[in-house]
């Protein structure tokens, strides 16, 4: 369209009296506001009310730059034709009207820009930053959009993935269904809605061509009019070949720079019937493009950030519980909130030596980074220190030391028991954790009465341990004070429901013991909405025990007949159990574990077999050295002992004890036997 010859001598006009604080009459469309917003029916405030989309200030009198003759600059608004003046609607020449119209229209605009970024802002995620975007354009703004993004999007300084590629992330438009989740296509649903794009919907994936027409656009990061040069060739290339805005809609093309790099582009489309876009819209767009970008960084970062915290709360508690004989374990972790995935609160199932198992259960002050990280160092420290076989109040003990080396303020909670399945006993120690309660059988639930503790930090701290029944069919619960305090209720108060939780649900199975998982569930069910303000960590232990016609055991003296009294102490009890198809392997086992313990113990030495779903020998002493397999030279009359125990068993191990070792081995059930046990 060839410009008016007066065109631009209004425009130099209205720019002065702008400037001299005049009224600027209305511009050559002779469009009224919009009732809605009145954005895009007319001229807003000067250029400078608005923020430059590169941040660069425009200088007070842009618009009324004198002409020069020669090519047109390059901007979009230089390519922007402008309407002929007979175009203006009657009444110009009112300045005191004009003025009263332009400062409403500019109020509107602020305020919808204000509206629009706040509703932007308020998105986490990816979905609800580009769906804000999507709900503050529509229909307000433009009548459809599309939202493209990276893929992948890099994340903080990441470097980008070449080449650059652009995912349709979301499409929208004026919609006549009442879903409007889901993705819409720019097509008209109704002859009301003329089509958006021509050659038909847009593509889905879209590559970034190096030095072409949408890389320049998507670099210069200013927002451009769908009719521009620039944008007339950058838009076929976004869309896909062969397509772009249909023959009478109006477009601005705005790239979505975040912090570092752009990250995207936005399509803003408005059909013929409405004004169409005027130079203040690009500044709109500008401000729209810009928050969707800082929103897209903030919602990238957030992710990353989630997923470092579930990665990490993945590995510092177990991913399954080990299942020694003897007991049944179950657990549950639920973190604070979904916020905060990441707390101080662990649990921990440890196997130890003669089929007993270590139960721990610890809270960290706090459920941030820091207490997850202190949390792992604690749980690694209890895992080395079970390893050892040492008493819960020493493992309390150590763990109060190493929280200490920590830092001063590093403060954690813990409870350390040790079950016995042969014994039918527990040990448990406590270090400021709430008290365990105990489910019997018969559905009767108590709160063991154990010594409380200082918490793990104090430091010159003695803690005390204390040995308690554990009847078959009873079940332990250990858990976090997550579980039973809350900003509505103390401790005691919800360890009291806690009890009466497990009395009604063991009630309903009558003289059989709740089922495991079914039970934790239960006990979480406790918690209503709202009622949980830190982490939850529950263990339980079911007690099946081991009975003592599965165990043999026997004391021998340090002496050189020990070997053969040992091999016929087996042998009868291989009988007694009907498994005479293990008697040689176990005999030649037997001999050369109980001949090496023989040859360094001065005290009796302890022989243990135990019939489980494995057939297991324990072999203790108390010389606290660990035997170590190694290669006999030919020339060596000894030292293929551990040799033949490596190749003929199952498994086999040895572990260190406050009072000596166990040198133990395993050896699988035959065939007939494997149902057993018992």
């Amino acid at each position: 369209m060839t410009e008016h010859p007066t065109s631009h001598d209004r425009r130099q006009a209205a720019a002065s009296a702008t400037a001299s604080g005049a009224a600027m009459p209305e511009d050559a469309h002779g469009a009224v506001p919009d009732p809605r917003t009145g954005l895009g029916q007319g001229p807003g405030p000067a250029a400078t009310s608005e923020p430059d989309p590169d941040h660069r200030p425009r200088p007070a009198g842009h618009e009324a730059e004198p002409h020069r003759p020669g090519p047109p600059a390059a901007s979009a608004d230089a390519q922007r034709p402008t309407p002929p003046v007979a175009a203006q609607p009657s009444g110009v020449g009112t300045p005191g009207a004009d003025a009263s119209a332009l400062a409403a229209r500019g109020g509107e605009r602020l305020r919808y820009v204000g509206a629009a970024t706040r509703r932007i802002a308020r998105g986490i995620d990816l979905d609800e930053i580009v769906l804000g975007l999507c709900r503050a354009t529509v229909p307000t703004f433009a009548d459809a959009i599309l939202v493209y993004l990276r893929d992948p999007l890099p994340v903080g300084d990441e470097r980008p993935v070449d080449p650059v590629m652009l995912r349709l992330r979301r499409t929208d438009r004026i919609p006549e269904e009442a879903d409007t989740e889901t993705r819409l296509p720019l097509l008209p649903s109704g002859p009301d809605l003329s089509p958006a794009l021509g050659g038909g919907p847009a593509a889905d994936l879209c590559e970034v061509r190096a030095g072409g027409p949408l890389a320049e656009v998507l670099r210069g990061v200013r927002p451009v009019f769908g009719d521009s040069v620039a944008a007339r060739a950058a838009l076929p290339e976004l869309l896909g070949e062969g397509r772009t805005v249909a023959t009478g809609n109006r477009a601005i093309l705005a790239p979505l720079r975040g912090r570092r790099r752009v990250t995207g582009a936005a399509v803003f489309i408005r059909r013929p019937e409405r004004p169409p876009f005027e130079r203040d819209d690009l500044l709109v767009a500008a401000q729209l493009a810009t928050h969707t970008a800082l929103g897209v960084d903030k919602a990238v970062l957030y992710g990353r950030e989630v997923y470092i915290a579930d990665e990490l709360q993945r590995t510092m508690l177990p991913d399954s519980l080990p299942q020694p004989t003897g007991v049944r374990l179950a657990s549950r972790y639920l973190p604070a909130a979904e916020s905060a995935r990441v707390g101080g609160d662990w649990y921990d199932a440890i196997p130890l030596p003669g089929n007993r198992v270590a139960l721990v259960v610890g809270d960290v002050m706090g459920h941030s980074m820091t207490s997850a990280a202190i949390m792992g160092q604690l749980r690694t420290t209890a895992q080395t220190l079970a390893g050892l076989d040492l008493p819960p109040q020493e493992v309390l003990h150590h763990l109060d030391e190493q929280a200490q080396r920590l830092g001063t303020d590093r403060m954690a909670t813990c409870m350390y028991a040790v079950y016995d399945p042969v014994a039918h006993r527990i040990v448990i120690a406590n270090a400021g954790h709430p008290p365990p309660l105990l489910l019997h059988r018969g559905g009767r639930a108590e709160v063991l009465r154990v010594p409380p503790g200082a918490p793990i930090g104090v430091g010159g701290v003695d803690f005390e341990a204390v040995e308690l029944d554990a009847p078959a069919g009873a079940t332990l619960m250990l858990y976090t004070d997550g579980l039973v305090e809350s900003r509505i209720r103390d401790v005691w108060t919800g360890i009291n429901q806690l009890r009466e939780r497990l009395t009604e649900t063991a009630r309903l199975t009558g003289p059989n013991p709740p089922p495991l998982e079914a039970l934790c569930d239960e006990v979480l069910d406790m918690l209503g909405p709202g009622d949980r303000d830190d982490d939850v960590a529950l263990l339980a232990a079911r007690f099946e025990g081991i009975a003592p016609s599965d165990v043999a055991y026997w004391f021998l003296d340090p002496k050189a007949q020990t070997a053969g009294q040992a091999r016929r102490l087996a042998r009868r009890a291989l009988t007694r159990w009907d498994l005479e198809e293990l008697t040689d392997p176990v005999e030649l086992l037997v001999s050369e574990v109980v001949t090496n313990a023989v040859r360094y113990a001065e005290r009796p030495i302890t022989l243990r077999l135990l019939r489980t779903d494995v057939l297991r020998c324990e072999v203790g002493d108390d010389v606290p050295q660990l035997p170590r397999l190694r290669q006999a030279r030919p020339s060596d009359e000894g030292g293929r002992g551990l040799y033949l125990v490596n190749r003929l068993a199952r498994r086999w191990g040895a572990t260190r004890l406050s009072t000596g070792k166990v040198v133990w081995f395993e050896l699988a059930m035959p065939p007939k036997a494997a149902a057993h046990p018992g």
